[in-house]
């Protein structure tokens, strides 16, 4: 059975972007939100970003039109009462999502999926609030979520396989690479990507560089468009500090730096600048830490099963436009540069040496 109409809880960047892929889509959707204002914004945002497709000859103008009219607003959860799908993507609080899933048991049709939009939170805690646990998994989008291509499809310990399936065809139908992975807090892409930010921030802790020379390192070590910095001034810091605060549990390898948590705090960004002039060595040491703090989490996440190693270079690739993604990088390095690099945080932080590091050199096989 197909998902035509989807119910968003919370119209926020996320939600008003989810309801902007969406509607392109064909799909129908009824945004809600208790913030008048924020339903107007969303609204606003659809509205533009429409616009803008029509300008660039991706949309015609009918299409713009109707796909505006796809998208219904409402103040209340009873609106949900008759979608296919509800899908939560309010902010990164276990109470607040916990609460809403419990208003919203009784105001549901029989059968109706409901997914959250949580980037660390872990779906098994969450799947205890819910009405009935096999129609509930994630459904992590990346910002912006109305052109990023990756979806994080998180299956629960309780989630049906059919479940599991309407929504990776969902996914696909509305033009997103669905990544499929198991349950854990950070799931396969933050898992690895929020403890390289906060490297980032330790590295300038512990005065080894500079947040512009730590971009410009990352830049030609990684191959990607942007550094930590730069892209953690455009997530803010503040809400990349919460994610990475979800992660802790994990041990203490994943505890926020004294910078990021500041700034974060206060919600202020890094300030950047320019970055100071070449300095091999000092940018070796830059680019080896970034490379562990990313190589460290991936392994336990392949202990862990989260996913596959192609897999996690996917959404290396679509979501953050890593030009050498992890589990290829580490192929490329092999098994002993990869454990020069990681044992110093293992011995560091008190853990264990992850047991996928004896795959490394043949990962992507």
């Amino acid at each position: 059975m197909t998902i035509a109409k989807i119910g968003i809880l919370g119209a926020g960047t996320m939600g008003g972007g989810i309801a902007i892929n969406a509607a392109q889509h064909g799909i129908e959707v009824v945004l809600v939100d208790v913030n008048a204002p924020a339903l107007e914004a969303a609204r606003g945002a659809a509205r533009k970003f429409y616009a803008r497709a029509v300008e660039k000859g991706r949309m015609s103008e009918a299409e713009a039109a109707a796909a505006e009219a796809r998208i219904a607003t409402a103040s209340g959860l009873e609106a949900f009462a008759e979608v296919d799908l509800v899908l939560e993507a309010v902010f990164e609080d276990f109470d607040l999502k916990a609460r809403l899933f419990g208003q919203m048991k009784a105001l549901l049709k029989p059968g109706t999926l409901v997914a959250t939009n949580t980037s660390c939170l872990r779906v098994s805690d969450l799947a205890e609030h819910v009405g009935e646990p096999e129609l509930f998994l994630g459904m992590h989008y990346f910002s912006p979520a109305q052109v990023n291509p990756l979806v994080e499809v998180v299956r629960g310990p309780k989630t049906a396989d059919a479940v599991v399936e309407r929504v990776l065809a969902f996914c696909r139908a509305t033009g997103k690479k669905p990544l499929l992975c198991k349950d854990n807090y950070g799931f396969a892409v933050n898992r690895f990507f929020c403890p390289y930010t906060n490297e980032a921030s330790r590295l300038v802790d512990e005065g080894l560089g500079t947040t512009a020379q730590i971009d410009r390192v990352a830049q030609g070590e990684l191959k990607i468009a942007a550094g930590p910095f730069f892209v953690q001034n455009i997530i803010k810091p503040r809400i990349n500090l919460h994610a990475i605060r979800n992660l802790g549990l994990l041990g203490a390898f994943y505890a926020p730096a004294a910078l990021l948590t500041r700034l974060g705090e206060a919600d202020e960004p890094f300030e950047i600048g320019e970055p100071p002039a070449a300095d091999p060595a000092a940018e070796r040491v830059i680019a080896e830490r970034l490379m562990a703090a990313m190589f460290l989490p991936v392994l336990e996440a392949l202990d862990e099963e989260i996913a596959s190693p192609a897999d996690i270079d996917m959404g290396a690739e679509v979501a953050l436009k890593f030009g050498r993604p992890p589990c290829k990088l580490m192929d490329e390095l092999g098994r002993a540069e990869v454990e020069r690099l990681v044992a110093p945080l293992c011995a560091t932080y008190g853990h264990a040496l992850p047991k996928a590091i004896a795959r490394v050199g043949s990962l992507r096989a």
